[in-house]
């Protein structure tokens, strides 16, 4: 645990420290596992920054951030903890993180307003190297919009999805031979009414209020065929479809082209059941997880349970996050901040939720949380609190439990695993 006598900033120093011996802590751990059957787990962070002081050319329009960019930690196998090992300094805010399908290359989402004279955010392309699972920038290009906050692998492998927060747009981008990417083939604006400010199933006492200004591209991810291309738009309230050309790269409206959720509720986030038929859609403002029916064949959402991702009786403002099914198809995860939780919800035989318990972030305003490739953990990126924190699992009951680990790392937004095992 953290020593309350030490403040943030002393941990931050620590943590830069331990980053500047990168190199030769990079080694001895290599070494130390070379007659190990399993290589390092790798764990990348991506973090809002305020632009470096060897980057102010880029002329970043962002408010200030406690991180340095992409950050790299060493992940022990048997208790869940990190341990610093390397960093890749951007001061552009890479909020999102997505690796290719054969985990050669990453790619970033530099969340953004302007860069220079122009108004767009940016994503990045990195090389993996697959000795150490350090990272080499290819090239980074424009998103298509402001403000980049999601950014998704199509199945196919020859393109990035990436939706644009404050350019409420969504961009197809092509992946070249050598893994960096190309200008966009595709760019699709959303426009329409914007929901109203009081979202239609806020909890009792709520003042959550966040995207209901403009349209708020906020997820794109495909569905698991490839076929449709769906991302959510918060301030419009809606789940759009998209028919995929995976040849061109180009986005066509599917019939019909999207769904609505209740007049303010704000989706932000999905995540599709193992068994490709149920799309769990989470509401930053309304507070809630609507399940509907996916009909792969015709690309259509069909809603059939609306659940709170709140402990019963909770009253008072709360923002939403991320969401998660777990590999086994059985619970599904929900982060709120404010409530500063993970809410837990088993999963039935048609699909529909039942909240079982919520467990406490230890870190204040979880943007998001990922599993390690096992499942054995779960890491809880606390955006305000710059730290992760560590729980461990259960496989059977799927609660979490906090094993003490804490990681200092200055306003984290996403972390993703990279098993070198794998690519040894």
């Amino acid at each position: 645990m953290i020593d309350p006598k030490h403040s943030r900033r002393s941990f931050l120093k620590v943590s830069s420290a331990l980053v500047g011996g990168a190199p030769i802590l990079a080694a001895s751990m290599l070494k130390a596992q070379s007659g190990d059957a399993k290589g390092p787990l790798i764990a990348y962070v991506g973090t809002y920054t305020s632009p470096l002081q060897n980057m102010r050319k880029t002329q970043v329009d962002l408010p200030p951030g406690n991180g340095r960019g992409i950050h790299l930690f060493q992940v022990d196998r048997t208790t869940g903890a990190m341990t610093p090992y390397g960093l890749h300094e951007m001061g552009t805010s890479p909020s999102a993180l997505a690796f290719n399908a054969a985990r050669t290359h990453l790619y970033s989402a530099n969340e953004t307003e302007r860069i220079g004279d122009e108004e767009a955010g940016s994503v990045s392309a990195f090389a993996i190297n697959p000795a150490d699972g350090k990272l080499m920038l290819l090239n980074s290009v424009n998103s298509g919009g402001k403000g980049p906050a999601h950014l998704s692998v199509h199945p196919s492998g020859r393109f990035v999805l990436v939706a644009n927060y404050f350019g409420g747009s969504v961009a197809v981008l092509p992946i070249l031979p050598d893994g960096s990417l190309g200008a966009a083939t595709d760019i699709k604006r959303d426009a329409g009414r914007v929901g109203p400010t009081k979202a239609s199933n806020a909890p009792p006492g709520s003042f959550a209020f966040s995207g209901h200004d403009q349209a708020h591209a906020h997820m794109i991810e495909a569905d698991p065929s490839g076929r449709f291309v769906l991302h959510v738009d918060l301030g419009l309230d809606r789940i759009y479809v998209w028919k995929f050309d995976d040849k061109k790269g180009v986005l066509t409206p599917n019939d019909p082209p999207a769904v609505s959720l209740p007049p303010g509720d704000g989706p932000r986030h999905f995540h599709f059941h193992p068994n490709g038929r149920w799309f769990y859609s989470l509401q930053e403002e309304g507070s809630t997880i609507v399940l509907f029916d996916y009909d792969s064949a015709m690309g259509q959402l069909n809603s059939r349970q609306t659940i709170s991702s709140l402990p019963p009786g909770f009253a008072g403002s709360n923002f939403c996050s991320g969401i998660l099914v777990s590999d086994d198809g059985r619970f599904v995860y929900a982060g709120n901040r404010l409530h500063d939780s993970i809410g837990m919800f088993s999963i039935g035989e048609t699909g529909e939720l039942t909240f079982v318990t919520e467990e406490w972030t230890r870190g204040n305003y979880p943007r998001s949380f990922n599993f390690d490739p096992t499942g054995q953990f779960l890491y809880s990126c606390n955006q305000r609190g710059d730290n992760i924190a560590v729980f461990r699992v259960d496989r059977k009951s799927g609660g979490l439990t906090f094993t003490g680990n804490y990681t200092p790392v200055g306003n984290p937004s996403i972390i993703v695993f990279l098993d070198l095992t794998k690519k040894s």
